[in-house]
């Protein structure tokens, strides 16, 4: 492991008693090229989610920007590694929004309800499905992102699950291994087959509830139908 300290304005690495001088301007000039490219790939995928990642081109992110299309192409060398990089930010921040819901201790049902309701606010600019627009448009960059998306997925259902079945919410005798398969293929059929970002929405809230109601016990049925009663969309 490198350490850094720093002598005279000049930084240097010690490892294995071996002195190694990195220039200051140098560390600078990283951390610039991190912040610069971290600002490509929000303002990126914020276009990209808005207004489809068919019609955003590099020349409308230089624009938005105020830098020039060269300038992002030091960082990124084709607009499919850029989408690629903007869908990684994306699945990152869903992933820690599904962790943040989670660390505040909802029932399972309520749970799922505040997830869905939150990825909502998220995505409330998107005016069609991302997941259609990646499969139709970039296929590629579509089947990378579904691997990992499943992996998440199938992990929050699966907690989710369990902790229902700990609250007696759900029932004890369920195929849980079949009933998180069937209801995230249900939901990637439905954005992988929906283009419009609102009718794909109202499909979610119906199959969750259906995803709720083959599990849920009768004190899991109140539960549900008191989150009915105030609709998501």
């Amino acid at each position: 492991m490198l350490n850094l300290c720093k002598n005279n304005g000049n930084y240097f690495g010690v490892k294995s008693f071996r002195h190694t001088f990195v220039p200051e301007n140098k560390i600078q000039k990283s951390d610039f090229r991190k912040m610069m490219k971290d600002k490509i790939i929000n303002k990126a995928k914020e276009m990209f989610l808005r207004l489809g990642f068919k019609s955003i081109t590099m020349d409308d992110i230089a624009c938005e920007m105020c830098i020039s299309k060269k300038t992002i192409y030091k960082y990124f060398s084709n607009k499919d590694v850029l989408i690629e990089q903007s869908v990684e930010m994306v699945h990152k921040e869903v992933h820690e929004t599904i962790d943040q819901i989670v660390a505040k201790n909802f029932n399972a049902i309520e749970e799922n309800f505040e997830i869905k309701r939150t990825f909502r606010e998220m995505f409330k600019s998107a005016e069609s499905s991302p997941i259609y627009q990646l499969k139709k448009h970039y296929p590629e960059v579509y089947a990378k992102a579904l691997s990992s998306q499943i992996e998440v997925c199938e992990k929050c259902f699966r907690d989710n699950i369990q902790k229902g079945i700990n609250e007696g919410l759900y029932r004890e005798n369920l195929d849980v291994d079949n009933y998180i398969k069937f209801y995230y293929t249900l939901i990637f059929n439905i954005n992988e087959n929906t283009a419009s970002g609102i009718e794909a929405e109202e499909l979610e809230v119906k199959a969750l509830e259906y995803h709720i109601r083959a599990m849920a016990t009768l004190a899991g049925i109140i539960e549900l139908e008191k989150h009915l009663k105030n609709p998501i969309i």
